[in-house]
């Protein structure tokens, strides 16, 4: 898939945006992007007129929040690709083409802004920036994957990707569950730098209320991503009772104190954990295989397709 042949819509969620989303679309329209989607959430201030001034399609969202924003706008669009945009000003369009060009080369379908690798003095707050490097930091332990701003807003997403994703959140989590739908589908999301810039207006996003939030939904979506995470956890935690009970009990011991009971809960704790945790990698390397299964069958009827598609090229030139 070449820029020139390369249907994309940009999808820009909005509320009480007017300072700067006149720019943001302005300037998309400048690089050339003619479909620019403005789904807004009910704004009380002129957003909707000026992003329609601008020349964007606007509509209403049907529900309150973020995440549902962005589903409502995902069945409304039928592109090849779709870039996802706040409204603020944080992000440039300018950068729009690092996050189509590694789907151009096809060496990804989900393409994600990492505004940690450039923001601007004042992008953040110092509780804004700990509580993003803590969640990303979770995200990586919990998921094995070397993300790290897994709550970036500037997207891109091949069709395939956004139109399978199943999107249950409705808030500011909608960033963590669209890149875990996208490693538990198997499909490829990779990281490009991006810069990022102090927003327009106030934030509408709560730092401790929001973060808690986004860490529950980011544990809560490891059963999506893969079962086995919770049976590596539960192991884990099995081990690690039953190896405190053990340094205690052999310590009893080298005293002559003997803990009968406690020997065999702690015998229990530890065959108990190492189960677990062997179930776990069974369960995981079923998991992986599948989606590597999965993503192989993919690329194999994008080959057919593509070379059915020639045939059919060189059957109309002859």
């Amino acid at each position: 898939m070449s820029a020139e042949n390369m249907d994309v819509t940009v999808i820009i969620p909005t509320l009480n945006e007017e300072r700067a989303i006149g720019e943001v679309v302005e300037k998309f329209r400048r690089l050339g992007f003619e479909k620019i989607l403005v789904i807004d959430g009910n704004s009380k201030d002129r957003t909707r007129e000026i992003a329609t001034e601008k020349g964007a399609k606007v509509v209403i969202q049907s529900g309150k929040g973020k995440g549902q924003a962005v589903a409502e706008a995902f069945q409304m669009t039928d592109s090849d690709v779709v870039v996802l945009i706040d409204g603020d000003g944080t992000y440039l369009p300018e950068d729009v083409r690092k996050l189509l060009e590694p789907i151009e080369k096809g060496v990804a379908e989900h393409v994600v802004g990492n505004r940690l690798a450039g923001y601007e003095k004042g992008a953040f707050t110092k509780l804004n920036l700990i509580g993003n490097k803590l969640l990303n930091l979770f995200f990586r332990l919990a998921y094995g994957v070397a993300l790290r701003d897994i709550l970036s807003g500037y997207r891109a997403l091949k069709k395939e990707v956004y139109k399978s994703v199943n999107l249950r959140k409705t808030g500011f989590e909608v960033e963590a569950e669209l890149t875990v739908e996208t490693l538990a589908k198997g499909y490829r999301i990779l990281e490009v730098p991006i810069r990022y810039r102090k927003r327009e207006g106030e934030t509408k996003l709560n730092p401790l209320r929001d973060g808690i939030r986004i860490g529950k939904v980011i544990y809560e979506l490891i059963g999506r991503y893969s079962p086995a995470r919770y049976l590596y956890l539960c192991g884990i935690i099995f081990l690690f009772f039953g190896l405190v009970s053990g340094i205690y009990v052999v310590y009893d011991w080298l005293r002559n104190i003997n803990h009968f009971l406690l020997a065999i809960l702690t015998s229990l704790l530890i065959i108990s954990g190492i189960q677990l945790l062997m179930f776990g990698l069974i369960s995981d390397f079923i998991f992986r295989a599948n989606i590597e299964f999965r993503r192989e069958l993919r690329e194999m009827k994008s080959e057919l397709s593509e070379e059915k598609r020639r045939k059919e090229t060189r059957k109309e030139r002859n």
